[in-house]
């Protein structure tokens, strides 16, 4: 099951006596194990009734015979039991001689008043062992990898409805844009954005761009986007802004030309009749960073990313050889990025 449906059955208060959670997203993880122990354990109860252990440094006997106790203070009891290793495909050496025939029994009739969480922090299982088959056909699964472009989107849905407020759907593309989809980033920078606008307040677009900081790969795509309408003014402006940030204009100049490239790719994948999924895979890119490269490379002919590509590339070697001064040369450049638009522009319309 996915780790949104799972979480919606948790938070229906539908708890199974046997977890496993496993994957390389940490925060998804411990995202379900604080679920987890809100709807099963109170605060009260958190110190006698919750048990945390290693699989490296405690032997899978002793949390059995855990398990098999019935909690004498509160309804349940939670054992959370991290790096379960025996499941990975990945070699480990521990010292501990795990029986590991009495989890085996104990998952086939586990006590219902244990909820015991089984956690492999791995991007790969073992799936010719016999623990790993029976944990997938016993456990509660939950599959904790990156989300794509959709699961995110309906993820961060989620954690609005959460926090009590919209997400509009301008609003929900800009945070992608702007963050990726590095979970614990958007979790954090939305619970900031929930407190500024209130419960049952509305975050849009305008609200995203105020209080949540730009990345510098996002100034790069805004600066060369103002070159290519033609507000040379704006483009400036951030150009100038980031230096004041200490950001080195040689920096700045391989981000451009790395932009310049993935513009150029994503119009001749375009051309090749590529869709925007099997572009972002091929170019190793997140499938929104595609989607607002097709858009931008709509006001550009190859012709013109090429002689960008080339403007770039000599401006570069200008600076390392001495011939001009880097924050100037970089300036120079993105006039002549206005330039060579404007004049491709003015030859489209004579012809």
């Amino acid at each position: 099951m996915s780790y949104l449906a799972r979480k919606k059955e948790i938070t229906a208060g539908q708890i199974a006596p046997v977890y496993f959670l496993y994957g390389t997203e940490s925060f998804l993880i411990e995202d379900i194990i604080q679920n987890i122990l809100t709807r099963t354990l109170t605060k009260d109860e958190m110190d006698m009734n919750l048990s945390v252990y290693s699989l490296t440094e405690t032997s899978v006997e002793l949390i059995v015979e855990e398990a098999e106790t019935i909690p004498f203070f509160g309804a349940k009891r939670v054992i959370l039991l991290k790096d379960v290793y025996i499941v990975s495909s990945q070699r480990h050496e521990s010292k501990i001689d795990h029986d590991l025939k009495k989890l085996e029994q104990y998952l086939e009739n586990p006590v219902p008043e244990t909820v015991l969480v089984m956690i492999a922090p791995y991007e790969k299982l073992d799936e010719r062992k016999k623990l790993t088959k029976q944990l997938k056909k016993l456990a509660a699964v939950v599959e904790a990898f990156p989300f794509d472009e959709k699961e995110t989107a309906r993820w961060l849905t989620l954690q609005a409805q959460e926090r009590k407020v919209e997400l509009t759907e301008t609003g929900k593309e800009r945070l992608i844009q702007l963050l990726d989809n590095r979970l614990m980033l958007l979790a954090s920078e939305l619970e900031k954005m929930a407190l500024y606008v209130g419960e049952r307040g509305t975050i849009d677009e305008q609200v995203v761009d105020k209080l949540v900081s730009r990345t510098l790969d996002q100034d790069v795509f805004s600066l060369i986007d103002h070159a290519v309408k033609g507000s040379i003014q704006e483009a400036l402006y951030i150009y100038h802004d980031l230096l004041k940030q200490k950001e080195d204009p040689l920096k700045l100049l391989a981000l451009l030309g790395r932009q310049f490239r993935i513009l150029y790719q994503v119009k001749e994948l375009s051309r090749r009749g590529y869709a925007p999924k099997q572009m972002a895979s091929q170019l190793k890119l997140h499938p929104y960073v595609v989607k607002l490269a097709i858009q931008q490379t709509n006001q550009f002919s190859e012709h013109i990313l090429l002689k960008l590509l080339e403007r770039t590339a000599d401006t570069d070697y200008l600076i390392k050889s001495g011939a001009n001064e880097k924050t100037l040369a970089v300036e120079l450049l993105l006039l002549t990025i206005v330039d060579v638009i404007r004049e491709e522009k003015g030859a489209l319309r004579k012809g």
